[in-house]
């Protein structure tokens, strides 16, 4: 059994983010061998002043494969007692959990996704629908409003073309070529691809656009995107790596 987690609002300014905290857990969860955790995504969600959040309104998400004998009530009980006891005070964290679902369903919960993103969501839909669906979804603390963001990570995990994965990578230094098998060979990198989606071939070169590369989630692989380089003609390298301020769009 696959399944999908994504928690919201565990954090407060001025203290560690909702991604370290899901790092930390992650780490546990396969210290304890219940089972093998994916590289965890950021999903940006609606800014907006009548929307709380703490700095940027994000969630976040990972992939999660039990060992065998590890259920799902013991997945739930294990992040929701974590999110009750390591939240920071002040915090409206919220869980989400799902197994496979159908096609159908699968489309409810990227379209909530896609609409969390645009437009202020209401708990009621949230649980309304995780209801319709039969999946997961709980608060653990304040006022448990978190509970919005994390359906609509899961959704937009599932759509493979959201987000971008935590941590940052030193490829090389700005202005650096390196090839694109080369690149690949990075164990967190699944391809290089243009902007449009399109992958770029394992003997094609580019060039390193800034000291930090992120990797984003396209196509559902972990991905660097590239993008047409300015100094093309003096290096004769068409593309660069996006850098740190590009990467945001994600």
């Amino acid at each position: 059994m696959h399944y999908w987690i994504c928690v919201d609002d565990t954090d407060m300014p001025g203290t560690r983010g909702t991604g370290w905290l899901l790092q930390e857990l992650c780490r546990t969860l396969e210290d304890r061998q219940m089972g093998a955790c994916s590289a965890i995504s950021r999903h940006q969600l609606f800014v907006h002043e009548d929307v709380p959040y703490t700095s940027h309104n994000s969630s976040m998400c990972f992939e999660f494969e039990p060992a065998r004998g590890t259920t799902e009530a013991q997945i739930i009980d294990f992040m929701g007692t974590a999110l009750e006891t390591r939240s920071q005070k002040g915090s409206d964290p919220g869980l989400c959990v799902t197994g496979p679902v159908t096609a159908k369903a699968g489309e409810r919960l990227m379209a909530f996704g896609r609409t969390a993103k645009q437009n202020i969501c209401k708990k009621g839909e949230a649980y309304g629908l995780a209801r319709y669906l039969g999946i997961h979804l709980s608060g653990h603390g304040g006022t448990g409003d978190g509970i919005i963001g994390a359906l609509a990570g899961i959704g937009l995990r599932m759509s493979g073309n959201d987000g971008r994965y935590r941590g940052w990578h030193h490829l090389g230094k700005p202005g650096d070529v390196l090839g694109v098998g080369t690149l690949c060979a990075y164990p967190f990198i699944d391809g290089l691809v243009m902007e449009s989606g399109s992958p770029l071939a394992p003997e094609e070169k580019v060039q390193v656009g800034s000291e930090k590369t992120k990797t984003v989630r396209l196509g559902s692989r972990r991905v660097v995107v590239v993008t047409d380089n300015e100094s093309a003609k003096e290096t004769g390298i068409p593309y660069r790596t996006i850098t740190k301020k590009e990467a945001k769009q994600y």
